[in-house]
């Protein structure tokens, strides 16, 4: 075996390994980014909305509990996206009579 060898076959070893690992885990941390983008979307909005605070006061509410989401804000239409990047997107609207209800996937 060369020394070329006996640096490639490792490295793709661990590179077939960490892809293994990914496909292994996606739709875990798929469905913990939907439910996390969820809910930082459905609590901001009951933030701004119901509650009339400043979008930065309310996002200290969710900065502990939704580590990689992020949030946007559409004022015309009341309504707030959690998003976590490749992952998971949804969005909160505030309904007069109804409060903040997640729009459907």
């Amino acid at each position: 075996m060369t020394k070329r060898q006996m640096i490639i076959y490792p490295l793709v070893l661990l590179a077939t390994i960490a892809v293994l690992g990914i496909i292994w885990k996606w739709n875990d941390w798929r469905a913990a980014a939907d439910a996390g983008s969820g809910y930082a979307a459905r609590i901001t909005c009951s933030c701004r909305y119901i509650e009339g605070r400043s979008a930065k006061s309310c996002a200290g509410d969710i900065a502990g509990d939704a580590g990689m989401v992020t949030i946007s804000e559409d004022a015309d239409q009341k309504s707030i996206t959690g998003s976590v990047p490749l992952m998971a997107r949804r969005t909160a609207r505030f309904k007069a009579g109804y409060g903040c209800l997640m729009e459907p996937q």
